[in-house]
């Protein structure tokens, strides 16, 4: 192998898999039926405010789009780039999760979607980390 290429071991790409489909499982379900997701959380969404929901939804799509995308890469440096495109994406939305609790009232569905976000952060912290022990010295960046 050499300093610039590394395919993405095994653990990784179930990570990466294993993403893309929830994420691709929650575009789907944002843009069948918008008002689902918010409602758990006692948001009431109108029609007239579907695009909202609908723009998430293309999000969603295009991180599922990428998690599946990388599985398959072999550049080490794009690789690292989207792990910590997912890390901050899920990290800085726990963050706002938080924020919003502080700022409106906390509910058991935003508790569990804050810890669900901070153990993916984890989750891919890990993985990544356990990706590039695995190469020679040369390799890892």
């Amino acid at each position: 192998m050499t300093e610039t290429t590394m395919r993405a071991p095994t653990l990784l790409r179930v990570v990466l898999i294993a993403h893309g489909l929830i994420t691709l499982a929650g575009a789907f379900v944002l843009v069948a039926f918008p008002t689902a997701i918010p409602s758990m959380i006692s948001l009431s969404v109108t029609r007239q405010e579907y695009l909202l929901v609908y723009l998430v939804g293309a999000a969603e799509l295009a991180v599922a789009v990428l998690s599946f995308g990388a599985a398959r890469l072999t550049d080490t440096a794009a690789l690292r780039l989207v792990v910590v495109t997912l890390i901050v994406l899920h990290g800085v939305s726990g963050m706002l999760d938080i924020l919003y609790m502080a700022l409106t009232e906390t509910s058991a569905t935003l508790i569990a979607n804050t810890i669900a976000r901070f153990a993916v952060v984890v989750v891919f912290f890990f993985a990544w980390r356990a990706a590039t022990r695995h190469h020679t010295p040369g390799t890892r960046r």
